[in-house]
């Protein structure tokens, strides 16, 4: 996997590679998101568990019982073995076409201290003229590229290998007091690539590439953080090339709006990238982003959290104690590079932090409702929503059996795992993902909790199908039992709904999992109709609004 070698070639990879570098300030956010977090210690729970984004495992041990068994769409929410990317791109046959991939490869530093006979023994911490220095994961970046005429692509699909041996460095500590071990564990990928020409669209091609882990270690029944060690971490790719105007998937021309719609993403995310007004450039990335994403102008520098504020956690990190800033640098060096910067910053820079207006131009009008506003989930119906689970059609009033995954589940699932449930409703996830909500059957409290609308949520390869939903549901399962929503068709068995789940006459459209009871929850039994002047509470009782 390397550029074109010819002068020619280099000559448009500088011009490709200054484009690129205009994404890179994007592309390294993404590649350390979430790498460590705030408050950048060790022994912070959230930085025990690590790697969060773009993880690509190997095969054999992603596809045993986790979440990443379950089926392929859930775009960036599980440890996977692929990445697939799909997009479009208009451009004549001769246009190159130049792929970036790029992820972190696991490292660890091992402190160890003289056994006394010659060798040395692993130690979590190591105080040397001190300084302390702390056992802990680091990661070493890694990229490398294709470049391929699309031309070549349209003939047939091209696979490209690439690897990252593993090595061993070691760093002597001053006066003999120990040393520093950092070790790298070898990790293979493939690169696919493949174009083809969109039917009824000359010049339109949609463009597919899938970034696999080769590797065959470790084993199915291995731990996590053995498999992190093979695998990689934060995979992001960057596209672009010479004559490529790439199309948005998110906001797409009208005459491409149905090849956007079958372009299918799994683990992650394309958007254009580059300047606002610019088509040259992809950015296929695990993170959701918005096209032409850019890094905030005020912001001196990464702080690797996800999703962070720069003034919230620059106030926060000035706040660390003494001893938890000494821990802190001795977690990690881009930690102590954060401290430091923190520590030094100028007021004037520090006051740039506090908001800025990008823009007062309204927003453009949309087409269709995003999903987060009114009418942007028309069309699904949780109590009527049906989904496949292992060939049979599970809906609103299924009975199943609960097979929690052996890795990733909630530790209070585990304790679920063969007993039987009836299910409340099937939601869908704004990543594609689906979770259905269930109520346990010989749970004492089962009438309470769905009077409440509150549910256990398993994804759909967690669940045994028993049979076809009945309508003889536990008493208080009032939205298992509806069998249609309103205005809807009836649900199993033909039957009419036996009230509104909600005060208002709606169903529950549409709600993603986990969000807890809809405002008002559903109405329980024996419960009196509200008020004018009421309205539900999220715990059931009703309090007065307006004059």
């Amino acid at each position: 996997m390397t550029d074109d070698p010819t002068d020619a070639g280099a000559a448009r990879a500088a011009r490709t590679q200054d484009g690129f570098t205009a994404l890179r300030a994007v592309a390294d956010a993404v590649l350390y998101e979430g790498y460590l977090l705030y408050p950048y210690r060790r022994s912070s729970p959230k930085n025990r568990v690590r790697w969060q984004f773009g993880v690509l495992a190997a095969r054999p041990w992603a596809e045993a019982a986790g979440p990443g068994a379950g089926p392929a769409g859930v775009s960036g929410a599980a440890d996977a073995w692929y990445q697939q990317t799909e997009c479009l791109v208009r451009a004549e046959p001769a246009a190159c076409v130049r792929i970036r991939l790029r992820h972190l490869q696991l490292q660890r530093k091992q402190v160890e201290r003289p056994d006394g006979q010659g060798g040395h023994r692993p130690v979590e911490s190591l105080d040397s003229g001190g300084t302390v220095h702390l056992t802990f994961d680091e990661a070493v970046p890694r990229e490398t590229g294709v470049a391929v005429t699309l031309g070549d692509l349209l003939a047939g699909e091209r696979a490209y290998e690439a690897g990252w041996p593993g090595g061993e460095d070691t760093e002597p500590l001053p006066d003999g007091a120990g040393r520093v071990v950092r070790r790298r564990w070898p990790v293979g990928a493939r690169l696919l690539v493949r174009a083809e020409e969109q039917a009824g669209s000359p010049g339109l091609y949609r463009l597919w590439i899938r970034t696999e882990n080769t590797g065959s270690e470790p084993g199915p029944d291995a731990p996590r953080e053995t498999a992190l060690r093979y695998a990689l971490l934060a995979t992001h790719t960057l596209v672009g090339g010479e004559g490529l105007e790439f199309l948005s998937l998110a906001d797409p021309p009208a005459q491409a709006a149905d090849a956007a719609r079958q372009c299918r993403n799994v683990h992650t995310f394309p958007v254009l990238g580059g300047p606002p007004g610019t088509s040259g450039l992809l950015l296929s990335s695990p993170i959701i982003l918005s096209d032409h994403p850019q890094v905030a102008p005020e912001s001196p520098g990464d702080l690797h959290d996800a999703a962070e504020i720069d003034e919230i956690l620059t106030l926060r990190t000035m706040l660390l104690t003494d001893d938890e800033k000494r821990e802190a640098r001795a977690t990690d060096a881009r930690a102590a590079r954060i401290l430091d910067r923190v520590d030094s910053m100028p007021q004037e820079v520090f006051e740039r932090l506090h908001g800025a207006i990008r823009s007062l131009e309204p927003a453009p009008a949309r087409s269709a409702a995003p999903w987060w506003q009114e009418g942007g989930d028309d069309g699904l119906s949780p109590t009527t929503d049906t989904v496949l689970v292992d060939g049979v059609p599970v809906t609103g009033g299924s009975r199943v059996r609960l097979r929690p995954s052996g890795r990733g589940a909630d530790a209070h699932d585990m304790f679920l795992a063969g007993r039987t449930a009836r299910v409340a409703a099937v939601f869908h996830d704004v990543d594609g993902s689906v979770h259905l909500a269930v109520t346990v059957d010989d749970d004492p409290a089962a009438e309470l909790n769905a009077w409440y609308g509150r549910h256990y949520y398993f994804r759909p390869h967690e669940l045994e199908p028993l049979g076809t939903a009945r309508p003889d549901g536990p008493p208080g399962d009032r939205l298992a039992r509806a069998g249609r929503a309103p205005d809807g068709p009836p649900g199993p068995g033909g039957l009419e709904p036996l009230d509104p789940p909600w005060p208002d006459g709606s169903g529950p459209r549409g709600r993603p999992a986990h969000a807890g009871p809809a405002p008002g929850g559903p109405l329980g039994p024996d419960r009196p109709e509200p008020l004018d002047r009421e309205e539900r509470r999220g715990d059931g009782r009703p309090r007065t609004v307006g004059a």
